[in-house]
């Protein structure tokens, strides 16, 4: 962007400022965030601001440009949380189970191969995910959802079996 295209912008978001805040506070009720939306809104602007600057309607192109803004700042999930004064009640275990030998044997017999191979490789040889990628022959990524999926089956299946109970 050329110095006459800068001073031009900066011209323009001086003359807007207040309206572009007021816009975006009545879009999402919070002062705070209605800062963020003007920042972003008037960034995505300077990018592209030596294309439009001579744009009749410029001020409704700016306005759809924040509306976008807010809409896909809505659409993160990290929006919809609300707080809460309590927290929700978690359930403690009240005894504790004790599997024996054998039976982890037996639990780990019921794996597939590579998930087998994952959990022992990654939680009995204490070795990294990149030298169990190494000695499995994958990626990474494939040993992570391999420990994962194979310690899912195996905590679902030692509910299942019968164990002895300490107090």
């Amino acid at each position: 962007m050329n110095r006459a295209d800068e001073a031009a912008y900066r011209d323009y978001v001086t003359a807007r400022m207040d309206s572009l805040r007021r816009v975006a506070y009545l879009l999402c009720r919070d002062w705070h965030t209605a800062d963020d939306l003007v920042s972003v809104t008037i960034t995505k602007l300077y990018r592209h601001f030596a294309r439009v600057k001579d744009e009749v309607r410029l001020d409704g192109y700016v306005r759809r440009i924040m509306l976008r803004v807010w809409l896909d700042e809505r659409r993160r999930p990290w929006r919809r949380e609300q707080p809460t004064a309590d927290l929700p009640d978690v359930e403690q275990p009240t005894r504790h189970e004790v599997v024996d030998r054998a039976q982890v044997l037996d639990l780990l017999d019921g794996l597939p191969p590579r998930q087998r191979a994952a959990v022992v490789l990654r939680l009995y040889c204490d070795l990294s995910v990149a030298e169990t990628a190494e000695i499995l022959g994958c990626t990474a990524g494939t040993v992570k959802s391999q420990t994962a999926r194979g310690l899912d089956t195996l905590r679902a299946r030692a509910l299942e079996v019968p164990t002895r109970s300490t107090e």
